[in-house]
């Protein structure tokens, strides 16, 4: 059965006749809920996966998203939903008054049924759906409500549908991807690896700080570096080092950074004048190594804005709720997974990239059938599962008068560069 088969009628004409709150109460009585709503928790006490095959730029998106653009306005005029006190962190095994407005905000968005207990009791089946929600909106699916969940439980149903409505305007022009594509959805912090129409693998990323975006555009990977050398970008030796090296005068050597002059004659730090902008006119190249910045791999790509995918050292930021703290490239969760799809053609397996990694030596291997690489700005999407995901609008381009801008010319209608 494909996914779209289960996009079914989204709201009975009684539920849309009732406001919201008069849905939500009395939650051990069950009423007649659509189909669509029924999807989004198929389990009693368990919270399963909201993850498919099924990539974000398929058949099936654009007729999910109008059915879940239906659903969602019928909830925007039945009245929303109700808002959730945030004073009180809630989780299982507790008793509060607040969990009463959160079961009532469960229900509204489909993740709880109604026919699964009543009260303040924080229990399993709160716990299941409140991950739901979690997945579903790309926080870590500890089944807390803490600060960042409350956040999403409260945004308002009509912004929600203003997501829904920007971005099926945003994907509409992609939904014919190419065959072969690696896909970064900058504000889900996350990787989709497409071949024949479903998704071979995802991975968490970090992506551009607010103040250093991750530019939207389209490409081709056409190289990996395997144990590479970073050189640091002039913007870093601003913004970064200097302030570092007057506050820790050892960062470089401990850090296994060089600093080459003009004429390619390495320097001691000692020679550099690091209160004012002389360091911009050197180079800083890092050594390959566990301290490398770029970790063990780094992946290319064509573009004008010097940015790349990469390996780092630094693994404990993916498991953040909060991933955009790069300058501009972006770092990739099980790398070594997608180097070895990428390097496929090459006659690379996991078991050679893992080698050349421990070898340490340099290497950089031209990509053989390179695949494209998009970078995209979707903040909601549905592919005709029932789940509809939603993330932040972390760089503010949901705003009206600024949608347009979000997607480069060369993904809408042009063929990718070579």
């Amino acid at each position: 059965m494909s996914p779209f088969s289960l996009l079914r009628p989204i709201l009975c004409a009684a539920a849309l006749s009732m406001p919201v709150a008069a849905l939500a109460q009395n939650a051990a009585t069950p009423v007649n809920q659509s189909e669509w709503a029924d999807t989004f928790d198929s389990g009693p006490r368990t919270a399963p996966t909201v993850a498919s095959n099924v990539p974000v730029l398929s058949p099936y998106t654009l007729p999910a998203m109008d059915q879940a653009i239906e659903w969602y306005q019928g909830l925007v005029d039945a009245g929303g939903w109700v808002q959730v006190p945030a004073d009180t962190v809630l989780k299982i095994g507790m008793r509060h008054p607040n969990v009463l407005a959160l079961r009532q905000r469960l229900v509204a968005s489909g993740d709880l049924r109604q026919v699964t207990g009543a009260g303040d009791a924080f229990d399993s089946y709160v716990q299941a759906a409140v991950m739901r929600f979690q997945e579903r909106h790309g926080i870590p699916a500890d089944g807390m409500v803490g600060p960042s969940t409350f956040a999403a439980l409260n945004v308002p149903a009509h912004v929600r549908l203003g997501q829904l409505k920007t971005n099926r305007e945003r994907i509409a022009p992609m939904k014919d991807a190419v065959e072969r594509y690696v896909m970064v959805n900058v504000p889900g912090a996350q990787i989709e690896v497409v071949e024949g129409g479903r998704v071979v693998s995802r991975h968490t990323a970090v992506v551009g700080k607010v103040d250093r975006q991750t530019p939207l555009l389209s490409s081709r990977i056409h190289e990996i570096n395997f144990n590479p050398y970073w050189t640091v970008p002039r913007s870093i030796i601003r913004k970064d080092l200097i302030p570092k090296m007057q506050k820790q005068p050892s960062y470089l050597t401990d850090n296994r950074i060089r600093i080459f002059n003009q004429q390619g004659e390495e320097i001691p730090p000692s020679q550099v004048n690091w209160n004012s902008d002389e360091a911009v006119n050197y180079m800083f190249k890092q050594d390959p190594g566990d301290q490398n910045s770029l970790g063990s791999v780094r992946i290319n790509f064509h573009n004008p804005h010097a940015v790349f995918l990469h390996d780092t050292p630094s693994k404990g930021l993916f498991g953040s709720d909060y991933r955009f703290e790069s300058s501009g490239c972006v770092r990739v969760m099980n790398v070594r997974e997608l180097v070895a799809w990428v390097l496929r053609g090459n006659g690379y397996t996991r078991a050679t990239v893992d080698q050349a990694i421990r070898s340490g030596e340099r290497l950089d291997v031209k990509v053989e059938n390179p695949p494209a690489l998009f970078t995209v700005y979707f903040t909601a999407w549905t592919t005709g599962d029932g789940v509809v995901h939603f993330r932040d609008d972390i760089y503010n381009f949901d705003g009206p008068g600024v949608m347009a801008l979000n997607q480069p010319a060369e993904l809408i209608g042009s063929p990718v560069p070579q």
